[in-house]
C-alpha cells in the first residue's frame, strides 16, 4: 500500500491495522486493559491535533470536539496537556 493510499484510507481502517499489528506483535502473550489503552493512545492526540487547529481556544475546541468546555479541561488535565 502506498503512502498516499494508507492516508486516504478512514480513520477507522487505519486503527484496525493498527490494532492488528499491536495484537500480531504480542507473540502468545496475554493482555488486558486493550481498549482504555487504545481509547488512551487516540485521545491524546486528538484532542491536541483540535487545540492546535482551534488556534489553542477551548471553547472553540471542544465546540468541535462535541464535548463541554470543563470535559475538554478534566481531559487536557488528565493527559498533561498544557
Amino acid at each position: 500500500m502506498s503512502i498516499a493510499n494508507n492516508l486516504s484510507a478512514p480513520l477507522s481502517e487505519q486503527v484496525k491495522k493498527s490494532v492488528n499489528h499491536y495484537l500480531a506483535q504480542l507473540d502468545g502473550y496475554q493482555t488486558t486493559g486493550l481498549h482504555a489503552m487504545v481509547l488512551a493512545e487516540v485521545e491524546k492526540p486528538l484532542l491536541q491535533a483540535t487545540l492546535q487547529f482551534s488556534g489553542y481556544n477551548q471553547t472553540k475546541a471542544a465546540q468541535i470536539l462535541g464535548i463541554s468546555r470543563s470535559t475538554l479541561r478534566k481531559k487536557l488535565d488528565q493527559y498533561n496537556i498544557s
